[in-house]
């Protein structure tokens, strides 16, 4: 008992000194300020985060438009089909080094008029409609009906490179729209200009405005198409042998070539089948 007595009068005598409380309190205080400035740390860290990764945009110069960009460079041009092997080329592009049977078959008959065929004519096989894609990504810069082509959507590219895509139907872009690799724009349709190939798609590759063979370049890497030296595509040619000078395409009336059938003894003949 004389020991419990000692232990709390010690204890007591411990407490009466001036310094304990003060002591206590300010040992209270600093760990509470200890608990606060932790807290507070961690909750600007997660704050940061997010503006780590946009100060990282910014010093690197990459933004989501920089990508896309750089996406369409490394794309190789695709069919616009869903599934190439589904299709067939019905009429495919005049090519003025042809030989004359080639050039023939790359006529599209107009009446009394031949046309020269400037881009290719996609069917399917069995002869029905079919989603109408992409080739590439690009942004949407017109979509118009015309009377002679049907309606049509232009799809342009960087570096003066634009496809462009006639006879369709049910169209599901509109100008300005960016759209990707791949994306329907549209399903395949029928147009006054070409009435024998019933539905169908006519697909234009171009490059500042001249025709390019889109053949040549399915599969093959965008900068192949930048790469396309237009003094190298002799359009004198392709004007010599279809007789008149191409149409320009801002008029919003035929993108192909045309000459009098009855008029120039030299055109080929063709019968309908």
């Amino acid at each position: 008992m004389r020991e419990e007595e000692k232990k709390r009068s010690s204890l007591k005598n411990f407490f009466r000194k001036r310094w304990v409380f003060p002591a206590i309190y300010l040992a209270s205080a600093a760990l509470l300020i200890s608990v606060i400035f932790w807290y507070q740390t961690a909750g600007q860290n997660t704050a940061e985060k997010p503006n780590l990764t946009e100060d990282s945009k910014e010093l690197t110069g990459m933004n989501n438009d920089t990508v896309i960009e750089v996406n369409q460079s490394l794309e190789n041009v695709s069919v616009p089909v869903k599934d190439e092997n589904e299709v067939e080329y019905i009429k495919r592009f005049f090519d003025a080094n042809a030989s004359p049977d080639e050039q023939e078959a790359a006529l599209i008959v107009d009446g009394n008029k031949y046309r020269t065929n400037m881009g290719i004519d996609i069917a399917m096989k069995d002869g029905s409609e079919f989603d109408v894609t992409a080739a590439l990504s690009g942004k949407v810069t017109a979509v118009r009906n015309d009377s002679l082509l049907g309606n049509v959507v232009e799809v342009e590219h960087e570096n003066g490179v634009k496809t462009i895509y006639q006879s369709v139907q049910d169209l599901q872009v509109k100008s300005g729209d960016a759209v990707k690799q791949g994306q329907v724009l549209a399903t395949s349709g029928t147009s006054q200009l070409n009435k024998e190939a019933k539905n169908h798609l006519h697909f234009e590759i171009r490059k500042d405005n001249t025709a390019l063979n889109p053949i040549d370049f399915f599969g093959q890497p965008f900068t192949a198409l930048e790469d396309v030296d237009n003094e190298e595509v002799d359009t004198d040619k392709q004007e010599e042998a279809a007789g008149e000078t191409e149409q320009n395409p801002a008029e919003g009336d035929s993108q192909t070539q045309e000459t009098d059938a009855e008029e120039d003894p030299q055109s080929p003949k063709m019968t309908d089948e």
